[in-house]
Formats: structure tokens, sequence, C-alpha cells
């Protein structure tokens, strides 16, 4: 018997193209530093994630309202063995009707219970993809991770006002 990537699916009631619009607007949920275009076919682009994740994908296919496909051309995951177990993996998003509700298939092709970054890289991607993703696309506005600061970018750091004590003579 063959070993099953990891995928997970839910639906919506947004249209097809609004779940698409969604899913290629990557800064909106998913979290960490993002670098290049997300938006057409044959953009690459990089995610990274302090010195824990790092990746570059291209889009290598696009079909509005209905799939999104990203091929992994480099990656490095510090926690495991072998630090490029994503290259040459594909990230998939199919979506359709089902009923009068659109439903979002995401399968990340190669990542299999039998590679070691199966159970942390699925965990991610199930909030991901089921929390994030999802609510982005039914409230406007996903849930990533607070962008870190790049390296030289200062910490702007608001003063509170003093208030002035009420003093009684």
């Amino acid at each position: 018997m063959k070993s099953q990537n990891y995928s997970t699916a839910f639906t919506v009631d947004q249209t097809p193209e609004e779940a698409f619009a969604a899913i290629n607007n990557v800064r909106g949920w998913w979290s960490g530093n993002i670098g290049g275009s997300t938006k057409k076919l044959g953009d690459e682009w990089t995610y990274r994630y302090k010195d824990v994740h790092y990746s570059k994908q291209r889009i290598t296919e696009l079909v509005p309202g209905k799939k999104v496909v990203w091929l992994v051309l480099d990656s490095y995951l510090n926690f495991i063995e072998d630090k490029t177990e994503w290259n040459g993996t594909k990230i998939t998003f199919e979506i359709g009707k089902k009923g009068d509700k659109t439903e979002v298939r995401f399968s990340h092709l190669g990542l299999v219970p039998e590679v070691e970054c199966y159970d942390a890289c699925s965990n991610a991607w199930g909030g991901y993809v089921n929390s994030s993703l999802r609510t982005l696309i039914t409230k406007g506005k996903g849930q990533p991770n607070r962008k870190e600061k790049s390296v030289g970018e200062k910490k702007t750091v608001k003063a509170k006002p003093i208030k002035k004590k009420n003093r009684k003579k």
C-alpha cells in the first residue's frame, strides 16, 4: 500500500474565486517573511521563519478559481536530519463547488508519514490551512504569526503618557 501525502480540506460559503484570491495572498495567512510575488504563473518566492524554516517555491500551475500548485525548489528545515526534505515536493490547493459551498483541498505531495518532518509539518500546515487561510477566506483577515523584524530594523517602542496625579491641596 502506498503512503498517503498530507492532505486536508474545508468548505466555506465564499466563491471559488474568493478562495483562490486568498490562497494567492500568502502573506495574509502564512507567517514568517515572504519575499517575491505570489500571484502569477512562474512567480518564484521565498518563505523564511527565523533560522527554523526556509523554502523557495515556484508557482507551476495556476487555474483561476480552481487550482494553485507550488513546486518547492529549495528548502531548509533546521529541526530534522535531512534539512532539504521538502526539495522537489509540491504544495497544491484545489478549489471546487460542493453543493452550495466552496471546498478547498490542500495537499503537500511528498509529505508522507515516512519522512521525518511529517508530524511537525502536517501539524503546522493543519493550523495554517484550516485556521488562518480559512479565516482569511471567510472573514477577510488571516491569522499568521507576527512578522519578524529584519536584521538591522529598529523596534519601535511607544512610550506611555505620564499621568498627572490628582493632588489635593
